[in-house]
């Protein structure tokens, strides 16, 4: 009988868990039938944020290496990763070590994967902004698990035309769409999460505010959504993002309701709270749930962030994108017309969410426009190649409507 092929999972954070949960359920699945091991291991590099996604999708890992501490520096995260992740390598033996994206994690488990002797599985293979401080530490976490992965999942045919570019051979790069639409998809179908009708009641008016006239107080409040906390943005760029938004929100006060999910971090957490925590109809919130998020990106007008993965969960919602970086590593988006690229400049915010409340036209070209990030079977191509079978690539023109 021949010895079942091991796959040996490893997540650390939110975002990756998020888009290897689709890919730990198939491999599950495929359990059943196959002779195949799944084995999931937890780095907990962020430990919160991890569990309540794991939690989400009911994901049990095997190994937890509990490397998060307070104030811990990059160099200590990669080396307790590395030292920790090496028992459970030699103790499983596994025949491949999937990583996803971009972090601490995912460099370092790779590279201990490429040290044991394992095959190394790269989901979410090729992003680059070509900016080695753009963002940090991700632009150079990514290049460097693709330097010792073995099968590059690429989301996108410009994420495979990169890895191309840099030497690797075309038979070790599959655009197989980006897992995050596979979750995406599972999650929208989920029920209305608790406590988000209290969010949304913000954004009508109440009765006595009720205007019969039909005036400005008659009309349904519009939702923009922010999320901010990237490591660049700290300091000057963070505090103009928040000036934008109170901006926004003061000249626009009787149409728009903004909803800030607030990231812990203090150098994050104080700017927000200082310059946005007494403006009139901006809430700011503690970080939320996986399907919380989702619940808001589907009520949200206009989505502004300087998260990776929400550039793409946006679109696939049809909603339009201002994206808070100078430069990024999706120009998907930008090529279909379902996001912009705004930086940090306090007047562009402005100028550009003013035109998106105003201009119905230019709103109907965003929010129509096709994202080209997936098709929900990511997850299902991603195991049918770890498990040698011939699969069919992800074909962006399907969902784009754009010739190749």
């Amino acid at each position: 009988m021949p010895a079942k092929l091991k796959i040996l999972t490893v997540i650390g954070t939110r975002p990756e868990a998020i888009k290897l949960a689709p890919v730990i359920r198939e491999l599950d699945r495929r359990a059943e039938s196959s002779d195949l091991e799944s084995i999931v291991c937890s780095t907990a590099q962020h430990r919160e944020m991890l569990d309540q996604v794991l939690e989400v999708f009911s994901i049990r890992p095997d190994y937890d290496l509990q490397v998060m501490e307070r104030n811990q520096t990059l160099i200590q995260t990669a080396a307790s990763v590395l030292s920790r992740l090496e028992p459970v390598l030699n103790e499983v033996k596994p025949d491949w070590v999937l990583v996803q994206g971009d972090t601490t994690t995912v460099m370092s488990a790779a590279i201990a994967a490429f040290y044991s002797g394992c095959k190394v599985g790269h989901v979410e293979a090729g992003l680059r902004s070509f900016d080695r401080s753009q963002p940090f530490p991700e632009e150079i976490n990514r290049r460097l698990a693709g330097v010792v992965a073995d099968l590059h999942f690429a989301p996108t045919e410009s994420a495979q035309a990169n890895l191309i570019r840099e030497g690797i051979a075309t038979d070790q790069v599959v655009v197989t769409g980006n897992t995050v639409v596979d979750a995406l998809q599972w999650a929208v179908e989920r029920p209305d999460q608790p406590g988000l009708d209290s969010i949304l009641s913000k954004l009508n008016p109440s009765d006595e505010d009720h205007d019969p006239s039909g005036g400005s107080e008659d009309r349904e409040k519009k939702l923009i959504l922010v999320t901010a906390h990237r490591r660049e943005n700290f300091g000057r760029p963070i505090e103009d993002i928040c000036l934008a938004l109170k901006d926004i929100a003061e000249s626009h006060g009787d149409s728009v309701h903004i909803v800030y999910p607030v990231h812990r971090n203090p150098n994050i957490l104080k700017p927000v709270h200082d310059i946005l925590g007494e403006t009139k109809n901006v809430t700011l919130m503690d970080p939320v749930d996986y399907l919380m998020m989702v619940q808001l990106m589907k009520s949200a007008y206009i989505v502004l962030t300087d998260s990776g993965g929400i550039q793409e969960e946006a679109p696939t919602l049809s909603k339009p994108v201002l994206v808070l970086r100078r430069v990024t590593e999706r120009p998907e988006a930008m090529e279909s017309g379902t996001a912009i690229t705004v930086g940090t400049d306090r007047q562009r915010i402005v100028s550009e969410v003013y035109r998106l409340l105003e201009d119905e036209s230019a709103y109907r070209s965003m929010a129509q426009a096709a994202s080209p990030y997936g098709d929900g079977k990511a997850a299902a191509r991603i195991v049918a190649l770890l498990l040698g079978e011939n699969v069919e690539p992800f074909n962006p023109a399907a969902m784009t409507g754009r010739e190749h």
